[in-house]
């Protein structure tokens, strides 16, 4: 049984908690925050309001770190020093340098290591990739990719809203979406970008072009109370491929529409979209890996490096 621990009860840790409750190979023994009434939320747990202290205290075999940003790499080397495999939230850093830190740490210390770039793991984009390629819809031609939303004044301490902890629009939002075109189309050739942000928002548009088509995106921060939303439309030769509103379609050059998201409540149809959680799918594979010691290779650095420096240019 594997012995785990999670640093950052925050927001994100609402759906990595309950994915290390479902498993049964792993236990959830410990988690850490400097907000006591965050603790307070689960009394089965061990509680820690210091860092180190956990460290010293527990025999962990995994940390999964869901702290701000600006924490990520510095947290994850003390667990890894102490020969702690780690899994942590996105992204890595707003360092390019940091991406070698962590994993020359990991690579002298023999840990697994990984970024939890949950899109590699959600289904609609599984399919998005698989249908890219396989080719089955012939060529990409185009595409595009939204992620909207408000200004995020609930996060602790405002740091979401501080450039210098939080990287703001590109780092912290845009950034799913830019990693899943890395991961699944390659390095794009030119980068076309627009951005228009005031104290209390942020919005960001950039297209990537590749050889063959071209990958439009928007991502925001409005100021006023816009509800979010995720979205991708892809046009390849021979169908349309959507996601949008919770349903995931395909709408086919010969007339046919598919339906997977009806499809994945059954299990069945011509192209199989399960229904699951691509929070718990990510950690499953982590917890996997260090089962098989097996290095995550999903989630790669090169790939890391590359995102980083893009957002950086944004």
């Amino acid at each position: 049984m594997l012995k785990v621990g999670l640093a950052g009860v925050g927001g994100i840790s609402g759906a990595h908690i309950p994915a290390w409750e479902a498993m049964e190979d792993v236990e959830l023994v410990a988690l850490c925050d400097i907000r006591q009434e965050r603790l307070d939320h689960y009394p089965s747990k061990r509680h820690y309001l210091d860092f180190e202290q956990m460290l010293e205290a527990e025999k962990l075999d995994i940390l999964d770190i869901c702290l701000p940003t600006y924490l990520h790499v510095d947290f994850a080397i003390k667990a890894m020093e102490k020969g702690i495999h780690v899994i942590c939230e996105k992204p890595i850093s707003l360092k390019e340098e940091d991406i070698e830190r962590a994993y020359a740490t990991a690579k002298r210390k023999n840990v697994n290591f990984m970024i939890a770039q949950v899109l590699r793991f959600w289904p609609e984009y599984e399919l998005l990739k698989e249908i890219y390629d396989s080719k089955k819809y012939g060529k990409l031609l185009s595409g595009y990719m939204g992620r909207l939303g408000g200004y995020p004044k609930w996060s602790w301490d405002g740091w979401m809203m501080d450039e210098k902890r939080s990287g703001l629009v590109p780092f912290d939002l845009h950034i799913h979406d830019l990693d899943f075109i890395i991961y699944a189309f390659g390095q794009p050739q030119n980068v076309h970008r627009n951005r228009s942000r005031l104290p209390n928002q942020d919005y960001i548009h950039a297209v990537y072009e590749f050889p063959e088509f071209f990958i439009s995106t928007e991502a925001s921060w409005y100021a006023a109370p816009y509800p979010f939303a995720a979205s991708y439309r892809f046009q390849f030769e021979e169908a349309l491929v959507v996601w949008e509103h919770g349903k995931c379609m395909i709408y086919q050059n010969d007339g046919q529409i598919l339906d997977l998201s009806a499809a994945a409540k059954g299990d069945t149809g011509s192209i199989n979209l399960p229904k699951s959680d691509a929070y718990a799918n990510e950690i499953r594979y982590f917890t996997d890996c260090v089962i098989q010691n097996q290095f995550p290779d999903k989630v790669q650095a090169q790939e890391l490096e590359t995102v980083v420096k893009l957002l950086r240019e944004l």
